[in-house]
């Protein structure tokens, strides 16, 4: 067992790497080494140990999940889902005030689907849904703002890379993890879109209304004219159509993940595939092809090398006693379950202002998933509220990777760092609002997963 000082350091090195810019990677890994070498005092054990968990951890087909959802929302997106979904959605809504922001907020809903990546959402809708909301007179800083703060649905509605990681490092089930995701993603897109009707009714200046000399009415005038130029009969048969064989492909793939037709792999893998063929079907080239597979590449390769290191992270806490420390100290420490989980609430709040989403679950869940376990919280329902806790800090300062890809996936000087971290606020209170729904009804994330796991067995 291993003594105080010996926790502090090993807890201390990892966040003293992070913190000062080291690789997540690099920084988990030199962390384990020093904690099974304080451990054993052998070097030769330790490589030992070092190579049995990097064969180990790494040739669970598991993994191959990550790739292949990848794949299939890359040949999806290159397809057109994105477009196609907004402009359905878009002249859906066009009698409700301040549709051009709800279309970004649900065509993000149904893209997460697809994606399971908020960057990539944050990418396209930048390039899809901004410039239409400032055709129609839209606030800059509230366009921006939106598409930041709906693209956090990537990371809730599953597929997502998030759960995936999750369910990797604490062994829960995937599909179960997907399952649980659907409601609190539903929930928040409807808190998001509770603010944008507000806020168009009480400021219908920010939506392009009154601007110029416009009268506030719905559908409004700048609205209807500018944002519906170029949606033809044809162009909406097409993204009828489109949105409709991509929504059918990611229900029968999600769907028989949950009637346990095939496991989360399997799963992926026919999505990949029938993504590709859709893909060839409306047109993408080759070469975009190429590009797509490169770009899984450069985004899969860093990250499995990740879910090693904090493999062998977890491992060593566990062998070491560290996590089974912590956990008899904050259980036997007085505190009520809510304060425990409140703590690790504000930590990960405090990590999103400094390093991304997926490092913060390898840095914290090893440590944090046994203590709620053992403190009586529900897996499934902490799952949650941690990954919604975490998905804060993408709209949180100074880090908030979405809200630097939407600043570079815009004009140049178009709009500040500091406008859109400003204009998200709203978005991360109705993160915050989610996050105590779901602690005091837990059933918004279990009953799903409960109902249908329960339903096949």
């Amino acid at each position: 067992m291993f003594s105080t000082f010996q926790i502090v350091v090993v807890i201390g090195t990892v966040l003293l790497l992070t913190l000062a810019g080291v690789h997540i990677a690099v920084a988990l890994g030199v962390t384990a080494v020093l904690g099974a070498f304080l451990m054993v005092g052998d070097w030769g054990v330790v490589f030992q140990f070092i190579s049995s968990t990097a064969y180990e951890a790494l040739r669970d087909y598991v993994f191959a999940v990550i790739p292949l959802f990848l794949l299939m929302g890359g040949f999806l997106a290159e397809s057109g889902a994105a477009r196609d979904i907004f402009t359905l959605i878009n002249r859906g809504l066009r009698f409700l005030p301040g549709r051009l922001g709800l279309a970004t907020v649900g065509a993000n809903a149904l893209f997460a689907f697809v994606t399971g990546v908020s960057i990539a959402a944050a990418a396209a809708f930048s390039r899809i849904a901004y410039p239409e909301m400032r055709r129609a007179g839209y606030d800059k800083g509230f366009s921006a703002g939106c598409i930041a703060g709906s693209s956090c649905l990537g990371m809730l509605i599953p597929p997502s890379v998030l759960m995936i990681v999750w369910g990797v490092l604490t062994e829960q089930s995937i599909g179960q993890l997907f399952l649980a995701g659907v409601g609190p993603g539903l929930l928040l897109a409807l808190l998001f879109c509770l603010y944008i009707l507000i806020s168009a009714v009480a400021r219908p200046q920010v939506v392009g209304v009154g601007v110029a000399g416009q009268t506030v009415s719905w559908p409004q005038q700048g609205e209807q004219s500018k944002a519906s130029d170029g949606e033809s009969l044809e162009s909406l048969t097409k993204a009828f159509f489109g949105t409709i064989l991509t929504l059918g492909l990611v229900a029968f793939i999600l769907g028989g993940i949950w009637m346990g037709a095939f496991t989360p792999t399997e799963g992926a893998g026919v999505g990949a595939a029938a993504a590709l063929v859709v893909a060839l079907i409306r047109g993408v080239k080759i070469a975009q092809i190429r590009e797509v597979v490169l770009q899984v590449g450069r985004t899969t390769a860093p990250l499995l090398l990740l879910l090693f290191c904090a493999q062998l992270y977890s491992r060593v806490l566990s062998m070491t006693g560290i996590t089974g420390a912590i956990q008899t100290i904050l259980v036997n420490s007085g505190m009520d379950l809510w304060a425990i989980v409140l703590v690790m609430v504000l930590i990960w709040f405090i990590l999103g202002c400094l390093i991304d989403s997926i490092s913060i679950i390898l840095i914290t869940v090893p440590v944090f998933a046994p203590v709620a376990h053992a403190a009586g919280m529900d897996p499934i329902a902490f799952a949650m509220i941690g990954i919604v806790a975490i998905e804060a800090g993408l709209l949180t300062p100074p880090f908030g990777i979405i809200v630097f890809t939407v600043k570079a996936s815009l004009p140049q000087n178009e709009i500040t760092v500091g406008q859109i971290f400003r204009h998200s606020i709203p978005y991360w209170i109705c993160l915050l609002i989610v996050i105590l729904l779901i602690w005091f009804i837990p059933s918004i994330a279990t009953w799903l997963p409960d109902y249908v796991f329960n339903t096949n067995k």
